[in-house]
């Protein structure tokens, strides 16, 4: 991953942005400390949809289930049953 000083960056987005579509990621630092990255959208959006807990990770958790919508209870819609022959 490049470096780029935030003066730099600046100076040059349009480069700045370019290489970071092209090679990926791009690393921002502010007197040389690491401060922020630029990164392309696609993977922002695989980062993103990869932070979502699975269906697992919420059954197992702590948090409340309680803002769940469920029918009420005997409101349930059956199947008729076929009579055999």
């Amino acid at each position: 991953m490049h470096s780029w000083p935030v003066q730099d960056a600046k100076a040059r987005f349009s480069e700045f942005l370019d290489a970071c579509l092209v090679e990926g990621p791009q690393m921002v630092t502010r007197r040389g400390t690491e401060a922020a990255v630029l990164v392309p959208v696609q993977e922002w959006r695989r980062m993103q949809t990869a932070t979502r807990p699975s269906l697992k990770q919420l059954l197992l958790s702590d948090q409340a289930r309680t803002d769940m919508s469920l029918p009420p209870r005997g409101q349930a819609k059956r199947r008729s049953v076929m009579p055999l022959l």
